[in-house]
């Protein structure tokens, strides 16, 4: 079975010669210009396009696909999400993780389990994981100072020992 990582969405056609604007979802927009064949969902179902051309125009990117050549032929892109499988994923730095490696993670401090990472808000300072504890919510910053380690096979991020947590006070 294939699995499938969402990285972007198409927003708008881009002028008449099939082009599609896209909203990027990736911390690395300039992996685009690496894509061969991505995936679109259609109810459900992800089917494989071939990208054909890239073009960066300011802060966003314009795709065109095979075989789509006019600005109508590309309307029926409008609002499908963009896929990559597994081996079409970005290589990440160290100490760079994927969303969806981070979600469903158990999450340790002092060898005590404190609950599983439900969320990564998206903040200007850093990320923040939502931390699922028996219903309550606590909330982490994605920060070198709070966290020891993170092992995305065994889905387990260790905290650095300590007492600071941050809870949602509802």
């Amino acid at each position: 079975m294939n699995e499938f990582y969402l990285i972007a969405k198409v927003s708008s056609v881009y002028g008449k010669e099939g082009f599609v604007k896209i909203l990027s979802y990736t911390d690395f927009p300039e992996r685009f210009f690496n894509l061969k064949v991505v995936y679109l969902d259609f109810f459900d179902d992800k089917k494989e396009f071939f990208v054909e051309e890239i073009k960066k125009q300011k802060n966003s990117f314009l795709l065109k696909f095979k075989n789509f050549d006019t600005a109508s032929e590309a309307e029926i892109l409008i609002d499908k999400e963009i896929f990559v499988d597994k081996q079409n994923l970005v290589k990440l730095p160290k100490n760079y993780f994927f969303v969806h490696d981070l979600i469903g993670s158990k999450v340790l401090r002092n060898n005590v389990e404190l609950g599983v990472i439900k969320d990564v808000l998206k903040y200007p300072a850093n990320d923040v994981y939502v931390v699922d504890n028996l219903g309550k919510e606590i909330l982490i910053p994605a920060a070198f100072e709070f966290i020891e380690s993170f092992d995305p096979e065994n889905k387990i991020l260790v905290l650095k020992p300590g007492d600071a947590l941050y809870d949602d006070e509802d």
